[in-house]
């Protein structure tokens, strides 16, 4: 929204719910603000799930991950527990794992995985 000129992001109170939607929204907006015209998107990439992944299916979920190279392909595994207010989670992530909304138990099969900055 806007107050005036200024622009205005509310964002969730769960400190890895805002690391999340920052990604998800405000990121792009700020870097298009401040007048950068090169191709800010976020690096994304397919990766192997090296485990299960599980989410209700029912809504696009993001979960923290960590992305690595074996055997010359992709793979992609969680930081462990994925609660909104697990920062730890956050702090050993080098992506996020999209999980799309049809999708619930995944196993073994190549998902999205958006990179975090400097790692492209």
């Amino acid at each position: 929204g806007k107050i005036g000129d200024a622009f205005l992001f509310g964002l969730p109170g769960n400190p890895v719910a805002v690391m999340v939607t920052f990604y998800a929204f405000v990121r792009d907006a700020l870097l298009h603000l401040s007048g950068r015209t090169d191709d800010y998107a976020v690096p994304a990439l397919a990766a192997i799930a090296s485990e299960t992944l599980r989410k209700v299916p029912g809504r696009t979920e993001f979960q923290r991950g960590v992305v690595f190279r074996e055997g010359g392909a992709w793979k992609v595994r969680t930081t462990g527990q994925q609660g909104s207010g697990v920062l730890r989670s956050m702090s050993e992530a080098n992506c996020f794992i999209v999980l799309e909304h049809e999708r619930g138990k995944v196993e073994g099969e190549a998902v999205q995985v958006q990179l975090f900055e400097g790692l492209a």
